[in-house]
């Protein structure tokens, strides 16, 4: 029986997606800028997904822009805000907790002349909001905050974030990384005062490659690809039908069934940390009550290298994570682990575990199981 738990690093694609993008790929094959029958066809789909996914949101279409993924969304949001309102300040700020795909290009901009403020957070991973009131000023252009954490699941308070930038500056840009976030929890743009929000496809049962970017009529930022023109001019490139109608319909599934699939895996996480506080020498990181996401847990076992850990438990069929995917081949420390104040005793014998709403209660129980098994076997050897 294999028993996945790596959903935050990735998602199987519902069936009936699936299905569609067969049908796409092999018979509703038309480019949407061709002016023939298929194309139009092809074009109208893109325009229901775009209705889907604003409806979700409670946004314009106009606002909705599709992307190969979270990364270039993050990538997209960040130079491009930054390029378009340098004129106006060169300040940036973000945590000390972000995903890869926005420090990364906040280094390449920080190499570029701009400055690049991280702000703390707390033992649980929240945001120090008067660190971040005391670093905002006239000349910051653009703040950049994860609703979601990745690897811990600490989940920050947007609205109030939002309220404290534009009480110092509302021309400030504030971009949102919700790919942990969106189809986990209800979000409203306008409301939260959200100007940027990057979204992920393979994190919500849509196919890899797919994502979007939301952007505010109200703020301007160049565009990142340039050639034929589609998408308004914003983000050139032929439209990929087939996984923007495939996100489209992941995402209305999940909001479709959201109470009842939220409700579901926090009964899984509250099972789960139950089960690994009655072993041995193990520490939950950060918070895992309900204000946290509820697909995610973290937890060391003081001891045991994350990477044996994991091994051990893929022999078993039980597939985890020693943090996020895309870092998870470095062998340097968790940011976010390091941030939220966890010593190297922590931070190497770390294991992410995360679920979605198919996950069943059995195959936490299975897994729970299996480390009561390995843990105290793993400790000896490393004794030895």
């Amino acid at each position: 029986m294999e028993i996945y738990l790596d959903h935050a690093a990735t998602t199987w694609v519902y069936p009936e997606v699936a299905e569609t993008v067969k049908n796409i790929m092999c018979t509703d094959f038309g480019n949407p800028s061709s002016m023939h029958q298929k194309g139009v066809e092809a074009e109208r789909m893109i325009k229901e997904s775009t209705n889907k996914i604003a409806g979700i949101l409670k946004c314009k279409e106009k606002e909705i822009y599709f992307t190969s993924g979270g990364t270039e969304s993050n990538n997209w949001a960040l130079i491009g805000a930054a390029q378009a309102a340098k004129r106006k300040g060169n300040r940036i700020i973000t945590s000390k907790i972000e995903h890869a795909s926005v420090s990364s290009p906040l280094e390449f901009l920080k190499n570029e002349g701009f400055e690049i403020i991280k702000i703390g957070v707390d033992k649980n991973g929240l945001l120090n909001l008067e660190e971040l009131r005391e670093a905002l000023n006239k000349d910051t252009i653009l703040v950049s905050i994860m609703m979601v954490n990745n690897e811990i699941g600490s989940v920050q308070n947007i609205k109030k974030i939002s309220e404290i930038i534009k009480s110092v500056n509302p021309d400030t840009i504030f971009h949102v990384d919700a790919i942990q976030g969106f189809g986990k929890y209800k979000i409203n743009p306008k409301q939260m005062g959200i100007d940027l929000m990057s979204v992920s496809g393979h994190k919500i049962h849509a196919p890899k490659g797919t994502g979007f970017l939301y952007l505010s009529d109200k703020v301007r930022i160049l565009p990142y690809i340039y050639g034929g023109g589609q998408q308004n001019g914003m983000r050139s490139g032929t439209d990929n039908v087939p996984g923007i109608v495939a996100l489209a319909q992941a995402a209305k599934i999940m909001y479709d069934n959201l109470s009842e699939n939220v409700s579901h895996m926090r009964i899984l996480k509250e099972q789960l940390v139950e089960g690994l506080k009655s072993i041995e020498d193990v520490v939950i990181n950060g918070a895992y009550d309900d204000n946290t996401a509820p697909h995610i847990v973290n937890a060391s076992f003081t001891g045991i290298r994350s990477e044996v850990m994991l091994h051990t438990l893929e022999d078993k069929n039980i597939y985890v994570s020693a943090g996020s995917a895309c870092s998870s081949h470095k062998r340097a420390a968790s940011p976010t682990l390091t941030a939220i104040g966890c010593d190297k005793t922590l931070t190497e014998s770390a294991i992410r575990f995360s679920f979605c709403e198919k996950t069943t209660e059995d195959e936490i129980a299975r897994t729970v199981e299996a480390l009561r098994e390995v843990v105290p076997v793993l400790r000896r050897y490393t004794r030895h």
